[in-house]
């Protein structure tokens, strides 16, 4: 594991919030000069601490949406099967985050779709092509009341 100092962490707070900063405008919220900046977060990339760089859209400003929680229960629970059901989530581009879960149930699906028809229409064709789904639970988003995309650096740091 990568020991992070301060001037990191500074770095990665930054990053959480404004992806799109410049190197020399990072470099002096953080108080170091650009190059050495720049050697802290390639450090960063390379370690694999920074997986990516991304935009956060504004669903409403799209068009008409809606945003489902699924809990998902497969009917074989074997390696194989577990598998199937992860290779397969990467060929729907609804499904929008999947997470496997400890517990009483598989998965927890977050899907992004048009309407709830068009959701529908998603898990029809998950069930005809037999991903092993044997019940799912389905949750739709009514409004967003918090969506941070960070994690709470200070918290799993310890500061």
């Amino acid at each position: 594991m990568l020991k992070l100092d301060d001037r990191d962490i500074a770095i990665l707070r930054v990053l959480a919030s404004e992806g799109r900063i410049t190197k020399a405008a990072l470099a002096a919220r953080v108080g170091l000069t650009p190059t050495p900046c720049w050697e802290r977060l390639a450090k960063l990339e390379r370690a694999g601490l920074i997986e990516g760089y991304g935009a956060r859209f504004n669903l409403k400003k799209l068009g008409p949406s809606v945003t489902v929680f699924v809990v998902i229960e497969l009917a074989d629970h074997t390696a194989a099967s577990f598998r199937a059901f992860e290779a397969a989530m990467h060929r729907y581009d609804e499904v929008t985050g999947c997470w496997a879960l400890g517990g009483g149930y598989d998965y927890l699906m977050q899907v992004v779709t048009r309407d709830v028809e068009a959701y529908q229409a998603l898990i029809d064709a998950m069930l005809e092509a037999r991903l092993g789904l044997t019940r799912y639970f389905s949750y739709i988003v009514t409004k967003p009341v918090k969506t941070q995309v960070a994690p709470p650096l200070a918290l799993l740091l310890g500061q």
